[in-house]
């Protein structure tokens, strides 16, 4: 690192500090007056942060060590700046940690100025195109996706144990020219003990051994995870419920009330290479769940709820779902697994599963080179799987899918799938068909 440029980076973390300290006359005998650096170099020197040599140089052209930039960051550091200034030395003061702590500026007194506040995120553009004849007339409907979602994901750390995260999104609907006003869709705390995780606030709900088969979204509530190669979950809160109730063709007829969960499962996992699994149970309450039993009665379902009568309709408020999950990592590339889900209180459209096969090492595009290839099935029925992921297939369908992910660079992704298949209910002419081609690059900063 030369000293040039950390002298211009160190005059940034003490000027505004409040100092009336003025640069003395040539401090040192090579940063003549008129020399770029003169002006930080001469108070940097009054306030006492560098030094130079003993002949009254300053040798700004050679490279200096870590230890010696920890040494001006030390010294920086007791001048207690603040506003910019602070902030430029909290991220060289989380740079230099390890060469601080050697100089005996502990890690203790250190946190005091590192910057808590780590800020992730992602720009996300996806393109969707769907055909769907539910009802097997011969003709699709089509429907395009085309925008962007700008998304933040900060991060603040509250102690040792407890941190404060929240994601922010912005869509752009490029089909229309329409954008969002940035929305705060979560927002939690968490703290960690050890192999005890609890989440308090609104959190992702997405049990990853199903993979997306039931749940892809955000509960409001409180979580408890304990245990590490064998873990145990129980939550409770309320979900959003645009997709509790809605129909296979997409017909919603939830109200705007949010549905209640409850949910409890147990996973293992080896860790690399071997099985893992679990399972689980899903209790939810929903006015909406009636109404879409209701909704059904002309594809196939003859019975219709008298909700005149407030015993009928409640009986078919609750939905009560059971979820098995197995897989086995062959290596550090391959993978299958599978998801089983089933509703108990609901008569159609109660079971949803899927199986798939992974080849690759694609994870969050972290480093350059990463790629993924999968084939699977999947069965989305509109009783259980309330909120997949519906990257390829659709709610009330059931078909094959291909996907496929590659990072041609450092944090940028790009990812397409492909379904195809039928509905599972019968429409009014016979069984539906559905396809669905995705497409999406995320660049993560």
């Amino acid at each position: 690192m030369k000293k040039q440029v950390v002298a211009a980076l160190a005059a940034a973390l003490v000027v505004g500090t409040g100092s009336t300290t003025f640069a003395a006359a040539n401090p040192f005998s090579d940063v003549p007056q008129g020399h770029w650096a003169y002006n930080s170099v001469s108070k940097l020197a009054a306030e006492g942060v560098i030094e130079g040599y003993g002949d009254g140089t300053y040798r700004g052209d050679r490279n200096i060590t870590r230890y010696e930039m920890a040494q001006m960051v030390a010294k920086a550091m007791a001048k207690n700046p603040s506003g910019a200034s602070k902030a430029e030395l909290d991220r060289l003061a989380a740079e230099f940690r390890d060469e601080l702590d050697a100089l005996g500026v502990r890690v203790a007194e250190l946190e005091k100025y590192a910057d808590k506040v780590i800020w992730q995120g992602k720009l996300e553009y996806t393109y969707e195109q769907t055909k769907t004849d539910p009802d097997n007339t011969g003709h699709k409907d089509k429907d395009k996706i085309n925008g962007f979602i700008f998304r933040f994901e900060p991060k603040a750390e509250v102690n040792d144990h407890w941190t404060v995260n929240a994601r922010i999104d912005a869509y752009v609907d490029m089909k229309h020219d329409e954008t969002t006003n940035f929305e705060l869709v979560r927002g939690w705390a968490e703290g960690d003990y050890d192999k005890l995780n609890l989440k308090i606030g609104r959190f992702e709900f997405y049990p990853e051994g199903e993979f997306g088969l039931m749940w892809d979204s955000e509960i409001t509530g409180g979580s408890i995870t304990y245990g590490s190669k064998w873990q145990f979950n129980a939550l409770a809160g309320r979900v959003r419920d645009d997709g509790i109730g809605s129909g296979a063709w997409g017909e919603n007829v939830a109200e705007d009330d949010p549905s209640t969960v409850v949910g409890l499962r147990v996973d293992y996992n080896q860790g690399d290479k071997g099985f893992f699994g679990g399972a689980g149970w899903y209790n939810i309450k929903d006015d909406d769940l009636a109404w879409s039993r209701n909704r059904f009665w002309r594809r196939g379902i003859r019975e219709s709820i008298d909700f005149d009568d407030e015993d009928s309709r409640q009986s078919y408020q609750k939905a009560t779902i059971w979820t098995v999950n197995l897989g086995y990592k062959f290596s550090d590339l391959w993978t299958i697994q599978g998801a089983y889900a089933h509703n108990t209180k609901a008569d159609f459209e109660n079971k949803s599963w899927q199986a798939e096969l992974d080849y690759g090492n694609y994870d969050d595009a972290s480093e350059k080179g990463q790629w993924n290839v999968f084939a699977g099935y999947r069965k989305y029925g509109t009783n259980v799987s309330f909120m997949p992921t519906e990257e390829d297939a659709l709610r009330g369908t059931r078909g094959f899918v291909i996907g496929a992910a590659w990072a041609p660079f450092k944090n940028i992704g790009v990812i397409a799938k492909y379904f195809k298949g039928k509905y599972i209910t019968e429409g009014l002419y016979g069984r539906g068909k559905a396809e669905h081609i995705f497409g999406r690059v995320e660049f993560f900063f």
